[in-house]
């Protein structure tokens, strides 16, 4: 069956791959479920929620999964004990999925006018349009629920815009925020949410959710092993290695940090790969596994207890973290990113 797409496109938008709004499939997090609908059946559910962790194992999708539970259950005395999943046919569901429904705001990185691309910050101007959302009445007295996905790319003012939000919301309203790092949020917003921790999918969960949205696995073994290994539990980051050559990216840096001097002629090669006009995914693919080699061999020395050489690699990966963000900002030469990132590489796996 072919895949009809009518979420908006978002910044990280992935071709053939639905949106989380748009996604009838939630995978894994059975804990998480089953906490958020015993809350809401005692009529506990808080009005502020953090959904935490890696990147690409289902957060958002989790999020709208309860915004469409919500919306079809406003009594909770009558809300059954797990969520049903969404009928893709249903007039709700495409209203949620289309962004037209008026008891769901969904909000993340805008649209940049000048660029045709996609903004790197969630603005204040995006947060300013909760004020407006809340403003109207809900027709049915059901809920009105808040994404904000991530959380994380807010940029400070933003931030302070939400904070008044949420230190008065009106009554049957939920703030859903969508969180990476929750470090990286103010600790006035950590301190009026409830955060729930969500872990990596399991191997299973992964193959299923990848299964879900047509993206096959390997049929070789060793070669799925390889992929479940890499991909950490992220369905999204699976996706990027099987569809986009996130493996022999992979594999290139690897290679390009354990060659030495020898390994530069292989770094330019990796730049001409993932900095090229149309390789913006390819790009993304490369600086997370940058970062990953960093966070493995930060807890490796943990685990070894050498702890200045843990605390060193530690702020490598955020110094690396800063890089990326300055590069997408301010629209750095990506190239030079990339061979400045390498270097950086090979000079911390030698501290």
């Amino acid at each position: 069956m072919m895949f009809e797409r009518i979420a908006p496109e978002q910044h990280d938008t992935l071709d053939g791959v639905p949106e989380p709004a748009e996604n009838p499939h939630l995978y894994g997090h059975e804990q998480a479920v089953s906490m958020l609908t015993a809350a809401y059946r005692a009529g506990k559910l808080p009005h502020a929620l953090i959904f935490a962790g890696p990147v690409g194992i289902g957060k958002a999708t989790l999020a709208f999964h309860l915004a469409s539970y919500l919306l079809r259950h406003p009594d909770h005395r009558n809300a059954p004990e797990a969520f049903v999943a969404p009928d893709p046919g249903s007039a709700q569901f495409r209203q949620v999925a289309s962004g037209a429904h008026p008891g769901v705001l969904h909000l993340t990185r805008p649209q940049n006018d000048k660029t045709k691309g996609f903004k790197t910050v969630v603005t204040v101007d995006e947060i300013r349009k909760v004020s407006r959302f809340l403003s109207m009445t809900s027709h049915d007295g059901s809920y009105r629920v808040v994404i904000v996905d991530p959380a994380d790319d807010m940029n400070v003012n933003a931030a302070n815009a939400l904070l008044k939000n949420l230190e008065e919301p009106p009554a049957r309203t939920l703030f859903i925020l969508i969180v990476h790092a929750p470090g990286n949020l103010l600790p006035t917003i950590r301190s009026r949410c409830q955060t729930i921790r969500l872990t990596p999918l399991d191997d299973a969960s992964l193959l299923s959710a990848l299964a879900g949205t047509d993206q096959l696995a390997p049929d070789e073994p060793q070669a799925r092993a390889a992929l479940v290994e890499r991909a950490g539990g992220s369905v999204r980051g699976a996706i990027l290695l099987t569809q986009y050559g996130g493996l022999d990216i992979a594999d290139a840096l690897d290679k390009a940090v354990s060659g030495g001097r020898t390994g530069i002629a292989d770094a330019h090669k990796l730049a001409d790969v993932v900095a090229g006009r149309d390789s913006a995914i390819q790009f993304e693919i490369f600086n997370r596994r940058a970062l990953d080699l960093l966070a493995e061999s930060a807890a490796d020395a943990a685990r070894s207890s050498e702890l200045a050489r843990a605390n060193a690699l530690a702020d490598a990966w955020q110094d690396a973290q800063n890089a990326i963000s300055e590069t997408e900002t301010y629209n750095l030469d990506k190239k030079q990113h990339v061979l400045a990132m390498i270097d950086r590489l090979n000079a911390a796996m030698r501290m």
